[in-house]
């Protein structure tokens, strides 16, 4: 019985239309991956497995030494390990093992009664299922460890991922609430709204620790993905926004989650900061050099360069181009708003329109505007609201329409930032 749960050719390109020559790559090369070659990497591709986990099943199995219980009544086998456990545990909780076990049994006789034919568990790793009977045989004072310093994350996530997959709900629940308690307990400064999270580093260096919160984060946002958790999910994406700003390497991070779980409040945010901060390539092999995604490359001055896919390139290609096109579109027309009754009646709307155009013509070509890039749209509005907020009193605008102008401002901020993912797209016009 079995429970389941074309390379493109080197592109360069800068998001201000800098030119990235092979030469240029010569002094700072991307780090190489390793790639999996052989008979055992194609058969664990086509399987979902990893090459680890396929040749781990391919020896003889071990008992596990906490979870094989002389007086289980059931064993499993996941991977290399077996664990004898008890029927009645895992059928607690209205768990898809209690229908499992009143199925009729095979021709050889009944399944997990012996270490020669165990019920196979696939798709599960060894830890990520120990950790999940720990759940399950703790005691509760062992249980009261999720909430004190020394609780492990990793652990919670193995609990909910693999309660999920099994249908055990109230085991599931309790994993998700420790994990939320536990990132808003270490996370606080982000809660409070300080720009630190000391839970992970900002490094720009590829350090094993960077390695490890990337992901811890990925497996977090998989996890609230697939428990259909939005209080998780909300704190995930709130938690890679601020992020991003100390590192390419989380932004790179964002944006690819944003692609694989069609996360709209993130996706606009994490293009955008890679489109500002990266110069932005294709995979391929150039000057001997082998590109591979998700690699960025240092350089000594200027944006660091970042290997893309195809798609995340014309995504990014096509923001650059909207982005700028839309500023255009802003600079020429400022942004409308109703004249106050009181403005008619005292004094003469003409002017007072004619005031706000010229202000609005003077600032948008300010060197402090003119510093950012076209497509960077955000920042430039806001500079233009810190220059209306030092404005003081015009002569010819009443000064209800000026509180009426600089709301129109901040509304066009919120269209686009709301709007930033369309503008982020492959096809089509925006």
């Amino acid at each position: 019985m079995t429970m389941e749960g074309p390379v493109t050719p080197f592109v360069p390109f800068s998001p201000e239309l800098d030119i990235v020559t092979e030469d240029q790559h010569t002094h700072s090369p991307v780090r190489k991956r390793a790639r999996h070659t052989g008979n055992i990497s194609n058969t664990a591709s086509e399987s979902g497995q990893s090459p680890v986990m396929v040749l781990e099943e391919s020896k003889a199995p071990m008992r596990d030494d906490t979870y094989y219980m002389a007086d289980g009544s059931c064993i499993l086998r996941v991977q290399n390990t077996l664990f004898k456990v008890h029927r009645t545990i895992l059928s607690k909780d209205q768990s898809s093992f209690g229908p499992m076990f009143t199925l009729p049994q095979g021709e050889f006789g009944e399944e997990g009664m012996l270490d020669d034919h165990p019920i196979v568990l696939q798709g599960d790793t060894t830890e990520e299922f120990r950790h999940f009977l720990w759940a399950l045989y703790a005691l509760p004072s062992e249980l009261m460890i999720v909430q004190s310093p020394k609780a492990d994350l990793s652990r919670l996530i193995d609990i909910a991922k693999v309660s999920s997959k099994y249908s055990f709900k109230s085991t599931e629940t309790w994993a998700l609430d420790a994990i939320q308690e536990y990132l808003e307990r270490n996370t606080s400064p982000f809660f409070n709204d300080n720009p630190l999270i000391r839970m992970f580093p900002t490094l720009n260096t590829r350090s094993s620790a960077l390695l490890e919160s990337e992901g811890q984060i990925a497996r977090l946002i998989r996890l609230a993905q697939m428990c259909s958790h939005s209080r998780l999910m909300d704190t995930m994406i709130q938690l890679l926004q601020k992020l991003m700003s100390g590192s390419l390497h989380y932004s790179y991070l964002a944006m690819t989650l944003a692609d694989e779980f069609n996360l709209r409040d993130l996706r606009g945010a994490a293009y955008l900061e890679v489109m500002q901060t990266s110069v932005f390539v294709c995979p391929g092999v150039a000057n001997d050099h082998t590109y591979v995604e998700g690699d960025i490359q240092e350089t000594s001055e200027g944006p660091q360069r970042l290997v893309v896919s195809p798609v995340q390139q014309l995504r990014l290609l096509s923001g650059y181009h909207r982005l700028s096109k839309a500023w255009d579109r802003l600079r020429a027309v400022p942004p409308q708003f109703e004249h106050s009754p009181s403005c008619g009646a005292t004094w003469h709307q003409h002017g007072c329109t004619q005031s706000w155009t010229d202000f609005w013509k003077e600032k948008t070509r300010s060197e402090g505007v003119l510093s950012l890039g076209c497509a960077n749209v955000l920042g430039r509005l806001g500079i233009i609201i810190k220059e209306f907020d030092k404005w003081g009193s015009a002569t010819y605008m009443h000064h209800d329409c000026k509180s009426a102008a600089r709301r129109s401002i901040h509304e066009k901020v919120k269209q686009m930032q709301q709007a930033l993912p369309d503008y982020f797209t492959e096809g089509g016009e925006y």
